[in-house]
Formats: C-alpha cells, structure tokens, sequence
C-alpha cells in the first residue's frame, strides 16, 4: 500500500544533507589546494559521494515499489492516491504497514549501505597505505 513512502522520504532527506555536504567538502577542498594539500587526501572519495550511493538506492527501491503498487491499482492518479486511504477505517492499516514494512526496507537498505561503506573505506584505507609505503 504505502510502504514505498518511508525509503522515499529518507531519499528525499539525504538527498537534502548530500547537497548541503558537498558544498562544505568543496570549500575544504579549496582551502586544502591553497594550502598544497597532499594529492593523496584529496583524492579519497568524498562522504557525499557515499551519500549519494544511498540516495539511488533509495530512489531506485521506492520508485519500483511505487511502480509496482501502481501496476496493481493500489495508487490513483486524484486523491487521496491510495485506494486503502479511501476509507478513513482503513487508515491505521497504511500506518501500520508504513511503520512496519516501510521503517524495514529503509533500515535494511541503510544498513546494506552502511556495510558496503565501511568496507570501501577499509579497503581505501589499505590501498592508501599501500601507495605510502612504496
């Protein structure tokens, strides 16, 4: 029903923090040439890189499942665009299904991203260290 709303407002919210973040990594960015920063550091993937991994993911996800409601007539085209928000009765079960399953695809996805980040990290991390010693 509504469950491709959460990840879809999570997106929306990251997608706010990643512009907003990479204005700041540009200003730093600036500053680091103007001091000669090390090219090394410089060229390490920026945080709103990752971030922006994670707004696709998110996009992507809700978009299909929003899509997939869609094909099933779940979703109209005129208010309230939900057939379950038809009836105000049925109301605390979209709630409920966007608390439950809608709050568990974004966590997951999240954390999925979470996991893929760090382990880029470690492995940018190594390969730092590797051009370093050499």
């Amino acid at each position: 029903m509504a469950c491709f709303v959460v990840p879809g407002v999570e997106a929306i919210v990251t997608t706010i923090v990643t512009k907003e973040l990479e204005k700041k990594e540009q200003k730093e960015m600036e500053l680091n040439l103007e001091k000669g920063a090390n090219v090394s550091e410089l060229q390490k993937e920026r945080f709103s890189a990752k971030l922006k991994k994670l707004n696709y993911l998110l996009y992507g996800g809700s978009g299909l499942l929003a899509f997939e409601h869609l094909w099933h007539g779940e979703i109209e085209p005129f208010f309230p665009f939900l057939t379950a928000a038809r009836n105000p009765l049925d109301i605390p079960e979209v709630l409920h299904e966007m608390s439950t399953v809608g709050v568990g695809m974004a966590v997951l996805v999240t954390a999925a991203w979470g996991v893929m980040t760090y382990v880029s990290s470690k492995m940018e991390k190594t390969a730092t260290e590797a051009v370093k010693e050499k």
